[in-house]
Formats: structure tokens, C-alpha cells, sequence
């Protein structure tokens, strides 16, 4: 199993958003996330559609797209035609979760699912077969900087022995308080993918800042 670094623009200086991107990328980052809140699911308020495009004008690589909205399937339509490759929502955020899954394949995306640090599991077992990515929310979403919640651990071993147990190949994300000092916890766990925002924007140099959190996996693969 090898490990994703997905750095979150939400931390990013946007006054030098092509620079820092660039500069994470260069460190090994395969993927750049970012966060839509609309103020309503989460409080707080961010990206849309014009930071998709202006990240996809920046990149090639795999744009991770975490929606922390009321009903995201309003925005499946537009997301793709912008550029994303994956797109994450909430099950308490729409009531037909399934069809929303469907409907983001459908358009060329991989879908994904999010879970609070309350939401249960269980959330997710019953359509494992329909995702491409299981995001384990390791803080209370809505805002950067939040300390990594001890308690995500045992949530995320028990992601991995779901996923394995049905034979899913879908991505295990963590995002939430992940840094040098936590990382290794969460891949210890299971998790592959690792959505980190301050841990490497806030930095003077993104790149070293993405070559150190793939090292403290490296050293206990």
C-alpha cells in the first residue's frame, strides 16, 4: 500500500496559490483537494466552481473535491464540467445517497463518501460497492487547523477491515489535524490517502512539508 498526500488549497496563500501548489507537487503530492462549505452544512464558507477551474488551470493531477454542503447533487453537473476528478459528499447532506453516487460516476468523476467524527460507520456499508473513496473526517469540519480526534484511529481500522472485507478497492482518505506527528497513526490504521492543509501550506517550503509526511509512513511500511 503506498501513500497519498492530498494538500488542502483551504491553508493555501491564494495570492501564490500556482507557486504553492507547484511547490507541493514537486514534494511527491499526487492529488490537491479542496473544500466546499457553503455556510449551512458546516460554518463556515468557502471554494466553489471558480476555485475548481483555477486549480485545474494550475494542474493535471487529480483534483479531490470534499463537499461540506446541503445537497450536493446540485453541484454534480457543474464540478465535472470544471475539472474534478473526485467528488466527496456527506450522507446526512441528501436523501437518495446511492443515486447521488450513480449519478457522479455517471459524469466521469470518482465518488466518494464522508464521514463525521459522529457519523457511524455504518453509514457507508451498504453501498461500499458504489465508492471509489471513503473519507474518515478525523475533525469537526468547517474549519483548518483542527488537532487530529485520538478516537478517528479505531474508526479508520474499522474502514480498512470493511473495505477489505468486501473486496473494495476504494481509496481510505483521513482528513482532519494530520501532520508529521499524526500521520503515521492513520496509516498504521489502513488509511492510503491523507488530506492535509496547514501541515503543508502553512510551511515555508510545501514540498519538504509533503516529503516528511510520506516519510513518517515510509519508516513504518
Amino acid at each position: 500500500m503506498s501513500v497519498r498526500i492530498s494538500p488542502s488549497v483551504l491553508s493555501a496563500d491564494l495570492g501564490r496559490l500556482r507557486e504553492e501548489i507547484e511547490q507541493a507537487l514537486a514534494g511527491g503530492a499526487e492529488w490537491i483537494h479542496v473544500d466546499v462549505m457553503d455556510g449551512h452544512f458546516v460554518p463556515n464558507l468557502t471554494f466553489g466552481a471558480p476555485m475548481i477551474r483555477a486549480v485545474r488551470g494550475i494542474t493535471d493531477r487529480p483534483l479531490d473535491v470534499h463537499l461540506m454542503v446541503e445537497r450536493p447533487e446540485q453541484y454534480i453537473d457543474e464540478y465535472a464540467d470544471e475539472g474534478a476528478t473526485i467528488f466527496t459528499f456527506h450522507p446526512e447532506a441528501t436523501v437518495h445517497v446511492q443515486r447521488q453516487l450513480a449519478a457522479i460516476r455517471e459524469r466521469g468523476m470518482l465518488a466518494g463518501l464522508a464521514l463525521n467524527p459522529a457519523s457511524p460507520l455504518g453509514l457507508a456499508e451498504e453501498i461500499v460497492d458504489d465508492l471509489d473513496l471513503l473519507l474518515i473526517m478525523s475533525v469537526n469540519p468547517g474549519y483548518g487547523g483542527q488537532s487530529y480526534l485520538p478516537n478517528s484511529t479505531d474508526k479508520i481500522r474499522r474502514a480498512r477491515a470493511l473495505l477489505d472485507r468486501r473486496g473494495s478497492r476504494a481509496a481510505l482518505e483521513v482528513d482532519g489535524g494530520i501532520t508529521s506527528a499524526t500521520i503515521g497513526e492513520a496509516w498504521s490504521a489502513g488509511a492510503d490517502t491523507f488530506v492535509a492543509g496547514t501541515a503543508v501550506f502553512g510551511t515555508a517550503d510545501p514540498a519538504e512539508a509533503v516529503r516528511s509526511l510520506t516519510r513518517q509512513c515510509a519508516v513504518l511500511a
